[in-house]
């Protein structure tokens, strides 16, 4: 099965819904959410998960996964404000389908801020 490793940053509530989930789906978008924005490199989801999520709740966790190829390729990569900026952009009525795509389990793959040494 032919897979992309996508990143997704999220802040602690959202990570603790995926947790509720097994660790296996992302949760139901918010009404005044209609996209959902999984990311192609883990260096933007660091960005934002370290630069918006932890001003905004206090920390912010990048969380990777493998997608279905064959689902993900229906939908265009945008480029949100740089060319390092790639997303893609999930409409949250696609998102039951998005999540039964993914294989394997959601990794928290960094959390922020990093604990010092």
């Amino acid at each position: 099965m032919d897979t992309l490793t996508l990143w997704r940053p999220v802040g602690p509530i959202e990570l603790e819904l995926i947790q509720q989930t097994g660790m296996r789906a992302f949760p139901p978008r918010l009404p005044d959410q209609p996209i959902f924005y999984p990311v192609l490199t883990e260096d933007y989801a660091i960005k934002i998960a370290r630069d918006w999520n932890v001003p905004a709740s206090g920390s912010g966790f990048v969380t990777r996964f493998e997608i279905k190829r064959s689902f993900i390729d229906r939908y265009d990569v945008q480029e949100a404000g740089g060319r390092s900026h790639l997303e893609y952009w999930i409409p949250a009525e696609d998102l039951d389908a998005f999540n039964a795509a993914i294989v394997g389990a959601i990794e928290v793959a960094r959390s922020f801020p990093e604990a010092s040494t």
